[in-house]
């Protein structure tokens, strides 16, 4: 009986045709903004950075629901010029949201949208100030946080905030 392979050579060819295959399905099956590039509003709204634990994220700026640092939270990682309105490529505005944490007992704000509801920030940068504006696109008053500052109730957007930018 003849084997359907004859060399080494024709099995690594179809190897490489049938692992072909299966990236190519991967890709089609993920969402639209994960082929955005690092620093768009995709990266904000889908990079697991943005809920890990603060201390532990990618994402350096962390905006908290209540004064204090407490509260649910979002890591940031790149400027967003509408809370309300993050666009990752699919034709829809999306609005920024805090992490659902807490478990079986979510922490005040969790899942709530960010814009014109945070209470305070803190900028873990070594680099860069943190700023969050009052009115979209980085318009209008906002506290700021140099690097390694936090805010414990923002002064000038005490739950007045629409953009963050870093300076």
């Amino acid at each position: 009986m003849a084997s359907l392979l004859h060399t080494e050579g024709e099995f690594m060819k179809r190897a490489g045709v049938v692992f072909a295959t299966a990236a190519a399905a991967l890709l089609i099956s993920s969402p639209a903004y994960a082929d955005w590039p690092p620093g768009s509003d995709a990266d904000n709204l889908g990079n697991e950075a943005a809920c890990d634990i603060p201390y532990e994220s990618a994402f350096k700026f962390h905006i908290y629901f209540n004064s204090g640092q407490n509260g649910a939270y979002r890591n940031i990682g790149w400027a967003v010029y509408n809370f309300d309105a993050l666009r990752p490529g699919d034709g829809h505005d999306h609005p920024l949201k805090y992490c659902i944490t807490g478990g079986s007992r979510p922490l005040p704000g969790s899942g709530q949208k960010i814009k014109n509801n945070a209470a305070s920030g803190e900028n873990e940068h070594y680099k860069y100030t943190a700023r969050v504006h009052y009115n979209s696109g980085y318009k209008g008053p906002y506290d700021a946080m140099a690097p390694y500052q936090h805010i414990d109730r923002f002064r000038n957007v005490y739950n007045q905030n629409a953009s963050f930018l870093w300076a």
